[in-house]
């Protein structure tokens, strides 16, 4: 039977506490050590530690719109709205954390580089992919009609476009290899050693960690109330129909 963990059944409010408990830890581990024992950077001095969230929101939005990539085919397969409910869940996230991640890079680039914005390769290839998953979000907010058949049209739609859209992340990621480009070479997924300090790698690594369990949290948490409203939904038709019968029979 299909079920996402930690979304439904007796523990799961008490599960997704937990998790909650854990991101507060990690948080506040990787504000200590990003902000009080990270070294500044010998070039930008501390604008850089902006890095110990603007990176972090980058790589947890990869990871979101790789969760719609995998339960939009799983929709596709199954035809189940379910699998359409954590798609549109994950891409909420991933929209938001990239959205936050090109705010933060506008703030770094006026700060480094003296501008908001830039036609640089990854600029431009990310806020591509933030609209192509956002357009993932509006079908679903805007199915074009009533009833399990339009939101199985939606569905379906979303989900292509979810899935080719997918193609713009190692896009985005490689670009700054690939073509010319203002931005900094990537520090994490990227070939040979990380030109990066110990203790900087180490408040990135805490930071990414407490971005990608805190953002699996709110995708549980999203999920469960998105099945809840299905199943209100549900009940109040049901409670609907008998008496919309014995109104008839009368």
């Amino acid at each position: 039977m299909f079920r996402i963990p930690l979304t439904s059944g007796p523990r799961a409010a008490a599960d997704r506490r937990t998790l909650g408990w854990a991101t507060a830890g990690l948080t506040g581990a990787a504000l200590v050590t990003s902000l009080l024992i990270a070294p500044p950077d010998h070039i930008q001095g501390d604008a850089q530690r902006l890095m110990y969230l603007h990176v972090p929101a980058a790589w947890t939005a990869y990871l979101a719109f790789a969760a719609v990539l995998v339960t939009s085919l799983a929709y596709l397969i199954r035809r189940d709205l379910r699998w359409d409910r954590c798609a549109r869940a994950a891409a909420e996230i991933g929209v938001g954390l990239t959205a936050l991640t090109i705010a933060l890079g506008a703030v770094w680039g006026q700060l480094v580089w003296g501008t908001w914005w830039a036609w640089d390769p990854r600029l431009v290839s990310t806020v591509l992919l933030l609209l192509v998953y956002a357009a993932c979000l509006t079908i679903r907010h805007h199915p074009g009609g009533g009833g399990e058949p339009a939101a199985h049209r939606a569905a379906h739609r979303a989900a292509r476009l979810g899935i080719a859209g997918f193609a713009l992340v190692p896009l985005v990621h490689w670009s700054v290899v690939w073509w010319r480009s203002l931005h900094q070479s990537a520090t994490v997924l990227t070939p040979g050693k990380p030109p990066i300090d110990l203790l900087m790698g180490i408040a990135l690594l805490l930071s990414m960690l407490a971005c990608t369990v805190g953002a699996g949290g709110v995708f549980l948490r999203r999920v469960a109330t998105l099945e809840d409203r299905v199943r209100d939904r549900t009940d109040r038709l049901a409670t609907r129909t008998p008496a919309s019968a014995g109104r008839k029979h009368r």
